[in-house]
């Protein structure tokens, strides 16, 4: 979770001069014809080459960077990510903090330039070194999953804790987790709570899911399926697909909510328009079931197969079981052996039981033919993760 965008200054050229700390007199920067927002018909005559020449010679550090936003960004010019990386690289050189992060995410992430971690690494410390959150954040992350620099929990737990001090939501939210799963500090879910608060308190969709998750068990916190269904439903609003799934769960089940099946399948399909797995396999029981809505195997049979081809263990069991059946499709044993071979190739239990159990119904040949297709969704399914 890096911090990916730089950092967003969008000043014209005119407010470009205003910075400069050259003294001297006005009239000796070079004149734009086309007025200092540069509209893009003029970009690339003499006298904008001119303004570009002054400025890389006299400039301030501040005028350097600036500049290097308007390439980066493409405002009233040509975006160009390489440009850009030139004039935060002069800058940066003079010590300017933010044009340092601007060059460290360019090797982060090789826009404009190859990437190149570890020299993502040197520009980030370099910020960092000064106070700028971004930058200590991202070295936090470079050095929790070891990309640039030896992985070393200890160190991004500093980072992360010098960020969250600057009220960072995001290095806040991470720092909750080291503290919740032990990572480079001891477990503390009552520290973790406290961080993942502060986030929620931000407004931070992600913060709020893990507090609620913290309050439905009482991790940390008290145990409180209220509180969590109201932080679950911040983030659920947010479109975080996982709080509206679990929110759903609460609705059908009447967990710290009043039970009401019309609320459950409006955050099921809200989580599962997101591709959420265990939301289309719960739209499925629903009209399996006929939970809350008008049974329908057809329908049922749709949402199973959605999850089913996302790997999921418990909807490729329910497919395999409607094929076997004949609901809402035609009877099936090759392809319900095949969904019940991967579901019990992902240790799902029913699953060997069901393959068992249609196997007795079938010839050699035809068990040969569903693990040939249980074998080629698999290697199809890998390739498509890669």
């Amino acid at each position: 979770m890096l911090y990916g965008m730089k950092t967003l200054v969008l000043l014209s050229i005119a407010a470009l001069m205003a910075l400069s700390t050259l003294a001297s007199p006005r009239e000796d920067i070079p004149a734009n014809p086309c007025g200092y927002a540069s509209p893009d018909p003029c970009v690339g005559t003499a006298e904008w080459g001119a303004q570009l020449e002054w400025a890389s010679n006299h400039g301030s550090a501040e005028y350097q960077f600036l500049i290097g936003r308007i390439f980066d960004s493409g405002w009233s010019i040509e975006e160009d990510d390489s440009e850009a990386v030139k004039w935060y690289r002069r800058a940066a050189a003079r010590g300017h903090a933010a044009a340092q992060y601007n060059l460290g995410v360019a090797y982060d992430t090789g826009e404009g330039v190859g990437e190149d971690k570890v020299e993502a690494v040197k520009w980030y410390r370099l910020a960092a070194a000064q106070g700028f959150s971004m930058a200590q954040h991202n070295l936090g992350v470079l050095y929790e999953y070891g990309e640039g620099v030896s992985q070393d929990h200890v160190e991004a737990v500093e980072w992360y804790r010098l960020a969250a001090a600057q009220g960072l939501v995001r290095s806040r939210y991470l720092l909750g987790l080291m503290y919740k799963d032990g990572k480079g500090v001891p477990q503390d879910s009552t520290e973790a709570a406290r961080l993942f608060r502060l986030g929620a308190d931000q407004e931070h969709r992600s913060s709020q899911f893990h507090l609620a998750g913290m309050y439905y068990v009482g991790n940390g916190v008290r145990q409180d399926s209220t509180e969590a269904a109201r932080l679950y439903r911040f983030a659920a609003l947010q479109g975080h697909s996982d709080a509206q799934y679990n929110l759903g769960v609460m609705s059908e089940h009447g967990h710290g909510i009043p039970q009401d099946y019309d609320e459950a399948l409006k955050w099921y399909r809200l989580a599962a328009e997101q591709g959420h797995a265990g939301a289309q396999w719960a739209i499925g029981l629903m009209y399996d079931y006929g939970t809350g809505v008008l049974q329908d195997y057809a329908e049922a049979v749709k949402w199973y197969r959605l999850a089913a081809e996302q790997g999921n263990a418990s909807a490729q069991h329910s497919l395999a079981l409607m094929d076997f059946l004949g609901k809402g499709v035609p009877q099936d044993f090759v392809r319900a052996h095949a969904w019940a071979n991967l579901a019990a190739a992902r240790g799902y239990a029913k699953g060997y039981e069901l393959r068992a159990s249609i196997a007795e119904r079938m010839t050699s040949a035809q068990v040969a033919e569903a693990q040939r297709r249980a074998r080629e969704w698999t290697e199809a399914f890998e390739n498509r993760k890669r």
